[in-house]
């Protein structure tokens, strides 16, 4: 697997285009822990009316079982404290539902905030980066071999769009089909070159190879 094309400005674009889909992700993380942050602040309310209500319970439910030492009177004069305890045992209890709608909340909204951006990665620049990545490996597996030259001028011929084929001459797939090497060149570098890919030059000296032809 190859990971960077082999022509400067495509490899440029490559790291550039790698290094902002790095700095998309990083910066939508940052995003979603400051929308967590920015939510969690929202739990201080509902903290402070908890913290209150467990106050004044525990204070109203003192203040009545003193009371209701009073002989006689003692049950009744028990009762508006047992009533006003249990209101702010309520009121508690609706600061600790707040807290914990605003716990959802906080786990709920920065996964919202980060899905789609991290979609976009998944779903479009992964699987595009992936494709070449494979495509150039067997390319610059084969870029050098006769046989491998002739799949890749097969490949231009099958993928490259017709207004580039036709400026290569209008003749240019019988040429091939007749096992031109100059056309099977042509076209092996059209499409080594729409990969970003060089040819690898032969060492001095090293044989030359004949494709072989039917």
């Amino acid at each position: 697997m190859k990971l960077y094309a082999d022509r400067l400005p495509t490899a440029i674009r490559q790291l550039l285009t790698d290094i902002l889909a790095v700095l998309w992700v990083y910066l939508w993380i940052r995003v979603a822990f400051w929308i967590q942050d920015i939510v969690e602040k929202l739990a201080v309310p509902g903290q402070k009316l908890e913290s209150a209500g467990t106050g004044i319970a525990g204070n109203l439910a003192e203040a009545g079982s003193k009371v209701g030492r009073v002989p006689v009177v003692g049950d009744d004069l028990t009762k508006p404290f047992t009533g006003a305890a249990d209101a702010a045992r309520s009121i508690a209890e609706a600061g600790l539902e707040q807290q914990q709608f605003v716990d959802q909340l906080a786990l709920i909204l920065p996964l919202v905030a980060i899905a789609v951006p991290m979609a976009l990665i998944l779903f479009l620049w992964l699987p595009l980066r992936l494709r070449w990545m494979r495509r150039a490996g067997v390319a610059a597996s084969v870029r050098d071999d006769p046989a491998g030259r002739d799949l890749l001028a097969l490949r231009a011929l099958a993928s490259q769009p017709l207004s580039v084929l036709t400026r290569l001459g209008p003749d240019i797939a019988q040429s091939w089909r007749a096992g031109d090497p100059e056309a099977v060149d042509t076209l092996a570098e059209l499409e080594l070159r729409s990969l970003g890919l060089r040819r690898r030059r032969p060492s001095p000296g090293a044989p030359a190879e004949a494709l072989p032809r039917g």
